[in-house]
C-alpha cells in the first residue's frame, strides 16, 4: 500500500475508534466515558462480628438488584485493616464507580478519602458508622439511644440489687465512633443508678481480647467484686461468658447487642440476660434504596429525613432505624417472627428444651 494511503487508512480508523468510544460513554452515562453506572462499591469493616457477612452484604446486594436489575455490587471486606480499607475505596474510585457505600473501620481516617471522591463527583453513603467528610447520606440506628437501652438492660437485669450493684462494662473499639455513642448512652442510664463501673477497658470488638480483658477484671476485683457485665456486643460477650465459666463465676447478668445467633442462644441457655435487636433488614434496604436513587441521579430527600453531624461536615442527611432489647421472653416476638433467623437455627438439640420453655416451635 502507498505510504499516503496507509496513513490515510489509520487516521480514519483512529477517529472511528474515537467516535465509538465516544458514543460508548455516552450510551453508558458516563462521565467522559470513564463512570461506571451500573455498579455500586460497598466496603464493609470486619467480619469477626457475624452480622456483616450473614446480614449487611447479601440485604444490600439483593435489594440493589430488585430496584436496579443490571445494576452489580462491588463488595470488600477490609477485615478491621484501615490500609487494607483505603486501598479498596482507592481502587473503586478507579474504577470509575459514582456511588460507595462505606461502613468504615476507622471514621476519622476517611475524612480525605470522602473528599476526594466528592471532587470525582462520586456520592459516598455511610453506613452503620457515620465516617468523616462530605458524606451524601447516612443510615444507621440511634446509636446513642442504643446504648441507653444498653444500659437499661444491665439494670432490668439486677433488678431491686441494681442501686448496691458494681458492674464491669467492656467497650467497642475506640476508632469506632458507635462504640463512644454505645458508651455514652450506657453511662448515661448506669450513672447514679448502680453502685459503681468498677472496671472499663475495650474489647476491641473480638471475643478474644474481650475474655482476656473479663479474666484480669475477675483477677484484680475477685469473684465477688462484681455483679454484672455489659459488653458492647455479642461477639465479645461470648469470649466474657467463657471466662465467667472458665472461673466458675456464676449468676452475673451479661448483656450485649447484634442479636447474634450465639447470643440468642446463650440468652435461651441463661448465660447472657439481653441483647440488642437491631433489625438488619431495613437498614440495609434503605441505605440500598438511596445508593440506587444518587446512581440514577435522583432525589434522596424523602429517605433521608434526619440531619447529624460528624466531627468533620455538619446536617447530614441521615435515616435513624429503631432497634429494640430482647431477653428470653421477646425472642419469639422479634427475631423469631421477623425471619431473622429460623427455628430449626435457633433450636438445635444442644437448645431444644431451652426453646420449648420459651415457647419457641
Amino acid at each position: 500500500m502507498n505510504t499516503h494511503l496507509r496513513r490515510a487508512a489509520i487516521a480514519m480508523t483512529a477517529t472511528a475508534m474515537a467516535v465509538s468510544l465516544a458514543a460508548c460513554g455516552e450510551a453508558g452515562g458516563g462521565d467522559k466515558g470513564d463512570g461506571d453506572n451500573k455498579t455500586i462499591g460497598l466496603l464493609l469493616p470486619e467480619s469477626k462480628t457475624t452480622r456483616y457477612e450473614s446480614f449487611d452484604y447479601p440485604l444490600i446486594k439483593a435489594k440493589v438488584q430488585e430496584l436496579c436489575s443490571d445494576c452489580k455490587i462491588n463488595y470488600k471486606n477490609a477485615s478491621e485493616n484501615v490500609s487494607t480499607q483505603k486501598q479498596q475505596f482507592d481502587d473503586l474510585v478507579d474504577s470509575g464507580v459514582k456511588v460507595i457505600i462505606l461502613d468504615a473501620v476507622d471514621s476519622g481516617a476517611t475524612k480525605a478519602w470522602v473528599q476526594e471522591a466528592k471532587k470525582k463527583d462520586i456520592k459516598v453513603v455511610a453506613y452503620d458508622r457515620l465516617a468523616e467528610g462530605p458524606v451524601s447520606a447516612y443510615v444507621s440506628f440511634d446509636n446513642e439511644k442504643i446504648g441507653k437501652l444498653q444500659g437499661q438492660g444491665i439494670i432490668n437485669a439486677l433488678g431491686d440489687k441494681a442501686k448496691d450493684s458494681n458492674v464491669v462494662m467492656i467497650n467497642g473499639k475506640e476508632s469506632d465512633p458507635n462504640a463512644a455513642l454505645f458508651k455514652k448512652g450506657a453511662h448515661s442510664v448506669l450513672d447514679g443508678k448502680v453502685k459503681k463501673v468498677v472496671y472499663e477497658q475495650t474489647g476491641e470488638w473480638d471475643p478474644k481480647i474481650a475474655g482476656e480483658k473479663m479474666g484480669t477484671a475477675i483477677t484484680s476485683l475477685g469473684k465477688d467484686g462484681f455483679d454484672a457485665v455489659y459488653s458492647a456486643n455479642d461477639g465479645m460477650a461470648g469470649g466474657i461468658v467463657a471466662a465467667l465459666q472458665s472461673a466458675k463465676v456464676k449468676g452475673i447478668p451479661v448483656g450485649g447487642q447484634d442479636a447474634e445467633l450465639a447470643g440468642i442462644q446463650r440468652i435461651l441457655k441463661g448465660t447472657q440476660a439481653f441483647t440488642i435487636y437491631k433489625p438488619y433488614k431495613p437498614e440495609a434496604e434503605k441505605t440500598a434504596e438511596v445508593a440506587v436513587k444518587l446512581l440514577k441521579g435522583e432525589k434522596i430527600d424523602s429517605l433521608v429525613t434526619a440531619k447529624l453531624d460528624s466531627p468533620s461536615d455538619k446536617a447530614i442527611p441521615s435515616a435513624l432505624v429503631q432497634a429494640f432489647v430482647v431477653t428470653k421472653d421477646d425472642i419469639k416476638d422479634t427475631v423469631v417472627k421477623d425471619k431473622f433467623y429460623k427455628t430449626s437455627e435457633i433450636c438445635t438439640p444442644d437448645f431444644a428444651k431451652a426453646c420449648a420453655d420459651a415457647g419457641i416451635k
